[in-house]
Parts: structure tokens; C-alpha cells; sequence
């Protein structure tokens, strides 16, 4: 669990963070090469001196009477001992390492650094070899060591060792003043350096502060785009987001509005029907006869009016099943949902003369399922065969007939559901306005609130599918109405799950 874990987390303070912390975390690396660094520079110069010491020293080596000999003069000791801040130490062996001169326990060279291989000089002076330096540790103290190994004019050609060592205490004091001179600096330039991030930061967001101020000055009716031209390239993709946000808002107001009208206008019709069939029944003096009709009349109205709001419903569910989230999907069998639904609206086709029948694939076939909703998908049929019903002229001695198919290619993954109908069809003028709410053919006598057809392009769209309307049977009269809506199809039937 982050206990320390912001919920809301500033733009401005993740940039600070992401530029300051890379900047705070190096400046223990800088200091760290730079010491490395002095460290080198310091020994350099003092290395320098050592290595000369070591060779004045191996110069004043010689051979007498066929013994190696070493002279040093008092006051040559002074001068190479006469040092304010470290002390220098020396040894000279010689060549069957006997002791000559200086420290008798100074460390000797490592066993690997064996003397080196040479000629004499010309007339068979004493040769110094090249200088070596190493680290050591005298008496518990820390040295930096030169020696040189000598060789001498005698048989065999044996070497002698000069070395000279001194204590570290004028390079730390170097390099630690070569460290002050650049930290003590930075200490002044690291401050400097965040401050002027800081102010850099603050002007490079300031125009998403006056994005934020113009936007909270806008009306909350105003949906007009952002002009974005004003704002930095990174937000222009998410000022044209909003842009297309508010479009989409705007579409939606508008129609959520217009629907509301046209609700408001068709739900009078009905209440204004009732109002003025109860004032007729509570006239005085009205007859058995005028007061049962006006019942009937009152319920005629009041089973429009519930039939329009159970519409209006039906399609409000419709339009927000896909709006916030995704539309729940299952694979679906059409011919189960198609048959259940001509099941129950036989007893209304009957009470009507209407001749309803369900002709088509079987349940069992290849290529009847499909990814869907089943709730809208019944509502999708229902509200197809309600239509049909409803505009299709029947009489007990010329019955009309609606004829339900549910169409499978398994090859294409085409699923084709179609309600076909004996009605006097639709005008091809009027095949696009049917589909619009409370749109509804003139001439028309059937009951409707024109929101069937409406609820059933939704829900085909929600589903991917198309809707066509064409005529059933052309060139005849009446020539009827065919509604198709074709659907792709899953490529195989969902497996069973196994029983529990």
C-alpha cells in the first residue's frame, strides 16, 4: 500500500520532480569523479618530485675496490628531509641487499617486480634503471613509494635498490582544496539551477492556465469548439478530443430535445382524450349507454397513452445501452428469440383475423447465432411484428397475414431476419421517415406512437446490423412491406457449458 501515494497528481510538480531529481542524484556522481580526478592531479607533481629524488639518489651509488658503496652528503640529507608537511624516508640496498643508507624496515618492491635486464653505461659507470612507483604502508602510515634498482660494474652485473617514500598528507591537502574549489561553486550553481527550472516550468505551462480560464469563462449553454490555436502542439490532440466531445454533447442536447417536444405533443393527444371523455361522463342527465362509451373511450386513451410511455422507454433504454459502457453481448440464437417472440403475439394476431406464422431455419441449424443482446434483440422483433400487426388490414373473412423468416448462410456469416406483411406497404417517398420518431404514414388509421420503428434502427445499429424496407410483393395490390435486418453471424455455435 502507498501511504504517501497522491490522489491527484500536478502536471507541474511531475515535470519539477522529473527534471530536479536526474539533477540532485548526479551531483553526488560530479563529486565523486571529481575527487578521482584531484586525486590524480594532486599525485602528478609529487610523483614527479619522488621519481627525482630517486634518481639524484641512485647517481651518488658506486663501486670501490670492488664493494658497492653509498654517499650521502649532511647536507644533502637535510635538503631531502627538510619537508614542512610530510615526512620523506629513504633506503638504499645493495647488490646482495645489504644495508647501506636510510630506513632499514622501509617495505621492499614486490616479489613480481624483479630487476630489470641492461647494458652498463660506457666506461662502466653504475646504471639506473626506470623509476616505479607504488602505495605502500610504513609504521601504520600511508606512503608513496619510488625506487629504481641500480646495476653495478661487477661480475654478474648485480643491482642495487634506491627508494624513496614519502607520507600522503600534501596531496590530500591538494585535492581536497582542488574539491572545495568546484563544490563550493555548485553549492551557489545547483540552487541557481533549480530556481531557473522553476521559473522555465512555470512560463511553459502558462498557457494551459489561460486555456483553463477561458474555459471556465464560457457559458454553460455555449458549446462552440475550443480554438486551439493558442495552446501548445502536445494539447492540441486534447483540445480537438474535447472539441469532439462537445459536438457530440451538442448532437445530443438537440435531440434529447427534440424528442422531448415531440413526446410532450404526442402524449396530449391521448390525456386530452381522457380529460374531455371524463368531463362528458360527469355531465348531468348522461345515459347508461354515453357513460359506458365514454369508459370505453377513457380506456381506449389510457392504453395509447401507456403504450406511447412503454415506446418512450423502450427506446431511452435503447439509446443508453451503448452510451458509458459497452453494450452486454452473448452469442444470441435468433430462430429461439424469433419463435418466442411470434408465441406470444399469436393471441393479439388472432383477436385481429391477422394470419402470424414463423417460416425458416430451424434452432438446430448451422449460422443462427450471433453476438448480441437478447433483451434488445426481442424488443427488435416484437417491436417488428407489432407493426406488422398493426398496419395490416384484417377481417374475419379476409384475413391478413404477417409471415416472420429467419434467413442462415454459413458460408457468408450472414444472419437475415425479415417480417413481411399483406399490407398496403410504404411509399418510397416516405422508406427514411418511418424510421424517425413519431413518424407515421399518412393515411394510416392503426394505432401507434410511431417510435416502433425508431426503437428497432437503434437497436440494429447498437448490433452492427442493417434495416432495409422494400415492398413484399411488387407490382401487385396491395403490394405489402418487407422489413430485412441483416446481422453477421458467428462462425460456430458457442460450446455447452458443462453441467455443474
Amino acid at each position: 500500500m502507498k501511504i504517501f501515494q497522491r490522489e491527484q497528481r500536478s502536471l507541474f510538480g511531475e515535470i519539477l520532480d522529473w527534471m530536479l531529481t536526474p539533477l540532485l542524484l548526479l551531483w553526488p556522481v560530479s563529486l565523486a569523479l571529481t575527487w578521482l580526478v584531484a586525486q590524480g592531479l594532486a599525485n602528478k607533481p609529487f610523483d614527479r618530485a619522488l621519481e627525482y629524488n630517486a634518481q639524484a639518489l641512485a647517481q651518488l651509488v658506486m663501486v670501490q675496490q670492488g664493494k658497492v658503496l653509498f654517499n650521502l652528503p649532511q647536507s644533502a640529507s637535510e635538503i631531502l628531509r627538510a619537508d614542512e608537511s610530510d615526512t620523506v624516508y629513504f633506503q638504499v640496498l645493495g647488490v646482495k641487499g645489504e644495508y647501506l643508507a636510510g630506513e632499514r624496515d622501509l617495505p621492499l618492491p614486490p616479489e613480481s617486480d624483479d630487476p630489470p635486464s641492461g647494458d652498463l653505461s660506457p666506461g662502466g659507470a653504475p646504471t639506473g634503471g626506470a623509476v616505479q612507483l607504488r602505495d605502500a604502508e610504513f609504521r601504520g602510515i600511508d606512503l608513496r613509494v619510488a625506487h629504481v634498482w641500480v646495476r653495478m660494474p661487477l661480475p654478474d652485473e648485480p643491482q642495487a635498490l634506491v627508494q624513496v617514500a614519502e607520507t600522503r598528507e600534501k596531496r590530500s591537502v591538494l585535492a581536497t582544496e582542488i574539491i572545495k574549489g568546484v563544490m563550493l561553486p555548485q553549492f551557489v550553481i545547483l540552487p541557481l539551477a533549480a530556481l531557473l527550472v522553476w521559473l522555465a516550468l512555470a512560463r511553459g505551462i502558462k498557457p494551459l492556465h489561460r486555456l483553463e480560464e477561458r474555459i471556465r469563462a464560457r457559458r454553460p449553454e455555449d458549446l462552440s469548439p475550443i480554438n486551439h490555436k493558442d495552446v501548445p502542439l502536445e494539447v492540441v490532440p486534447l483540445v480537438d478530443s474535447v472539441n469532439d466531445l462537445l459536438g457530440r454533447l451538442g448532437d445530443s442536447l438537440a435531440t434529447q430535445k427534440r424528442f422531448l417536444a415531440d413526446a410532450a405533443h404526442q402524449l396530449k393527444t391521448p390525456l386530452a382524450g381522457l380529460r374531455m371523455q371524463a368531463e362528458l361522463a360527469q355531465r348531468e342527465g348522461v345515459s347508461t349507454e354515453e357513460l359506458r362509451q365514454s369508459l370505453a373511450q377513457i380506456a381506449r386513451s389510457s392504453i395509447r397513452a401507456t403504450h406511447t410511455v412503454n415506446q418512450l422507454l423502450a427506446l431511452a433504454r435503447a439509446e443508453s445501452a451503448g452510451v458509458g459502457r459497452g453494450l452486454a453481448m452473448q452469442p444470441c440464437n435468433l430462430v429461439r428469440i424469433v419463435t418466442d417472440v411470434v408465441r406470444d403475439c399469436l393471441p393479439r394476431a388472432m383477436d385481429k383475423h391477422v394470419d402470424l406464422g414463423y417460416d425458416g431455419a430451424e434452432s438446430s441449424a448451422t449460422g443462427v447465432w450471433l453476438q448480441g443482446n437478447a433483451t434488445l434483440l426481442t424488443e427488435l422483433v416484437r417491436n417488428l411484428v407489432d407493426n406488422a400487426i398493426n398496419y395490416t388490414p384484417s377481417s374475419s373473412s379476409r384475413p391478413g397475414m404477417v409471415t416472420v423468416r429467419v434467413l442462415a448462410d454459413p458460408f457468408g456469416q450472414v444472419l437475415l431476419l425479415q417480417v413481411e406483411d399483406s399490407g398496403p406497404g410504404v411509399p418510397e417517398a416516405e422508406r427514411e421517415l418511418v424510421f424517425q420518431p413519431f413518424y407515421r404514414v399518412l393515411g394510416s388509421e392503426a394505432d401507434g406512437s410511431g417510435l416502433g420503428l425508431p426503437i428497432v434502427l437503434e437497436i440494429a445499429r447498437q448490433h452492427g446490423a442493417q434495416v432495409v424496407l422494400e415492398d413484399a410483393h411488387p407490382g401487385q395490390q396491395p403490394p405489402g412491406a418487407r422489413f430485412s435486418v441483416r446481422f453477421t453471424a458467428l462462425r460456430s455455435p458457442p460450446s455447452p457449458k458443462p453441467a455443474a
